[in-house]
């Protein structure tokens, strides 16, 4: 991205390619009127020239004020036309990084990890954060989101940390190449959810052609002239597709956040990073190809960062040679995406299991009845396999359903949600491996556009939040009290659900 330096952030100039403009820090800005840098003309010392040719007094008591205001001014203006000043963060919230210790997700209270805190998890999706944070106008919203979530008790958060293709907003615009202004977009997530005690998953790429995904990949390699198969499989396979791969997870992990000063892989209030959103195969045959890409990428990014957990993104499906738990997915389909709940969850380097649970999109002709019945057995099985089988804790990643009113005047998400809260909080209480399940998807007003059907503005539905709230509640009470594990919020709660 060819760029050109301008000396003052409002003067115009010819910018060959398009490229962010730079933020500027408050101190950037008194140090250019300090020093005698004018806005129109050039430079001046307007400190000499105040002595030489203006009477003291009025220099004292117009010409300062003049200034302050000229100073505020800029401010207001580049705050509002997208140049956004990134002031420096002065003090951050202490947090302990998360490990594992068998089934159980555990947090450092200090002492370089000999006083641990076992760890469950209340926490939703909310995948639109970093492009609301792009923009200086819209990062109320962001900082909304994450401080209601803590208000509601949630400890985790998933969001998207990626945007691939040529896009305004896209984060890489070509592979290894990257919007600067994106990159601080997400580094003002990053700070916000530390404000607020909430840990990030960070998911890296899509499986799903939005926000350009594994196919923008393969379209890259096809642009370089490079022989790639027209399936979107070539993505787990080709060499130089996992090398566009491989450099975007260094650009992220290695990253130095531009407000804390803190490289992403030092911070504590990223939980975990996600390798894929929903990982599938076109074709079923390319199962051992997916398998493999998941050991080289969790191979790949442990070698980089020591300190965070790694996941995979699945959605749980067992695969065709998981004869005996094919009954457990919602259709014969499910075991045709190349995925497997137990292949790829029980990789060494993958530190705990994922899965994601639709009942009303996966079996969506099921009455209220069947759908609890299938939520229940699903939750069963997979927290078994973890008990079991993986010896690692399984964290629902996504939890959603539509909002529908039953007979009863009850609404069909808030009866799906307490049948996985109550799984959740009884494997808590008896130590097994289901850690905790995270809400797809809540958003705050005025973000329509990033709504599906699962999505809600949790206060604007209260029986919900009362849900959330008091799960959130239970959990803190089964959750250590280590100073690495604490939260903004402690909720008073009956210990029942709603």
């Amino acid at each position: 991205m060819a760029r050109q330096q301008c000396l003052w952030p409002i003067t115009a100039c010819h910018v060959s390619n398009y490229s962010p403009p730079e933020a500027t820090t408050t101190n950037q800005l008194l140090g250019i009127f300090s020093s005698g840098v004018g806005i129109v003309g050039g430079r001046r010392n307007i400190r000499n020239l105040g002595r030489k040719m203006i009477h003291p007094e009025w220099r004292e008591k117009k010409l300062y004020p003049i200034l302050g205001i000229l100073l505020l001014s800029l401010l207001l203006y580049l705050n509002f036309n997208g140049n956004i000043i990134s002031l420096p963060i002065l003090w951050q919230r202490e947090m302990g990084f998360v490990s594992t210790n068998s089934t159980r997700f555990v947090v450092d209270d200090g002492d370089g990890g000999k006083q641990q805190s076992a760890m469950y998890i209340n926490g939703w999706n909310s995948y639109w954060l970093m492009q609301e944070s792009v923009w200086g106008q819209s990062r109320s919203r962001v900082s909304r989101m994450l401080k209601k979530g803590a208000e509601m008790g949630m400890t985790v958060c998933r969001t998207w940390a990626f945007s691939d293709g040529g896009g305004p907003n896209s984060l890489q615009i070509a592979p290894g190449v990257f919007n600067e202004r994106v990159f601080r977009g997400l580094d003002y997530v990053i700070v916000e959810a530390r404000k607020h005690g909430i840990r990030l998953i960070l998911s890296l790429v899509n499986n799903l052609n939005a926000f350009g995904g594994k196919a923008q990949y393969v379209r890259w390699a096809k642009e370089a002239g490079i022989n790639v198969s027209s399936s979107t499989d070539a993505f787990f396979s080709h060499p130089k597709i996992k090398d566009y791969y491989k450099g975007y997870i260094k650009a992220i992990v290695s990253r130095k956040n531009s407000l804390s000063g803190v490289k992403y892989s030092d911070e504590p209030a990223i939980f975990a990073w996600e390798l894929m959103n929903e990982p599938r195969c076109e074709s079923s045959s390319s199962a051992p190809v997916l398998q493999a890409w998941i050991t080289e990428m969790a191979v790949y990014v442990k070698g980089l960062d020591q300190k965070h957990l790694v996941t995979v993104g699945l959605e749980g499906f067992y695969g065709l040679n998981a004869s005996k738990r094919l009954e457990i997915n919602p259709g014969k389909w499910a075991a045709s995406l190349g995925s497997d709940f137990i292949q790829n969850s029980v990789i060494e380097n993958i530190d705990f299991a994922s899965a994601h649970a639709y009942p009303d999109s996966w079996i969506p002709d099921a009455d209220l009845e069947a759908k609890v019945h299938y939520l229940s057995d699903w939750v069963d099985s997979h927290v078994s396999d973890g008990d079991h089988v993986l010896k690692k804790p399984v964290l629902f990643t996504e939890v959603g359903s539509s909002l529908h009113v039953t007979q009863q005047g009850l609404y069909d998400r808030d009866i799906l949600l307490r049948t996985m809260y109550e799984k959740i909080y009884d494997s808590a209480k008896n130590g097994k491996a289901g850690a905790g399940a995270l809400i797809w998807q809540l958003l705050v007003e005025e973000v329509d556009e990033y709504s599906d059907r699962f999505s809600f503005v949790a206060w604007d539905n209260p029986s919900t939040y009362e849900l959330i709230r008091n799960q959130s509640c239970r959990l803190q009470n089964i959750s250590g009290k280590g100073k690495g594990n604490s939260t903004l919020h402690e909720i008073p709660c009956s210990g029942q659900l709603y």
